[in-house]
């Protein structure tokens, strides 16, 4: 779910032209249901690069550094949300409510629905209301339990996904009870 497409690999039927045998199949469905269980929250990655402006779900989002705080998010390489960030330097992560499961499914392609004020303001995207946050007006959805906005200071291409690691420069809300994977009935990854 860190990419913008919708999550593959949920099904655990044998595809038909795999020559595999029996074993791999089953070592595979096995690798999958143990990879699932990992425990994960369900995000919104905000970018942004001039007018260009966009949410995505993603999964992969971690604190991995208590001084400087820092937060990673594993993006899939070839998104949109990814060639933002590259050219800005910054994100944003929206934690959600266990009550926002609609907005996951949302926000799994790239956002073509776009409104803006008549100052240019962004207060939409894909029907949802944002606000932007800091200098680089990222958009962070208007019901998110919190937030984090991070200006990025590494990251590494690790094939599929790109870690940015974000130093934390802003927060706000009150998270309480936020949405994990296992509220819903999407998987993503192994």
């Amino acid at each position: 779910m860190t990419g913008e497409h919708e999550p593959e690999g949920a099904s655990d039927a044998p595809d038909d032209t795999d020559d595999t045998d029996d074993t791999d199949d089953e070592g595979d469905r096995h690798r999958r249901r143990v990879l699932w269980a990992l425990p994960t929250g369900l995000y919104l990655v905000g970018s942004r690069f001039e007018d260009s402006v966009n949410l995505m779900t993603a999964n992969l989002v971690v604190q991995v550094c208590l001084e400087p705080k820092l937060v990673a998010v594993a993006v899939e390489a070839e998104s949109v949300t990814a060639g933002l960030v590259d050219r800005s330097g910054a994100f944003t992560v929206c934690l959600l409510s266990r009550q926002d499961k609609d907005v996951v499914r949302r926000f799994v392609k790239p956002v073509h629905e776009v409104v803006r004020s008549a100052e240019g303001t962004v207060t939409a995207l894909s029907g949802r209301e944002v606000r932007e946050v800091g200098p680089s007006r990222l958009p962070v959805l208007a019901t998110s339990a919190g937030y984090i906005r991070c200006a990025v200071v590494r990251h590494e291409e690790l094939g599929s996904h790109t870690l940015y690691i974000g130093e934390v420069e802003e927060v706000g809300g009150e998270p309480a009870d936020v949405l994990r994977m296992e509220d819903t009935r999407m998987h993503y990854g192994g």
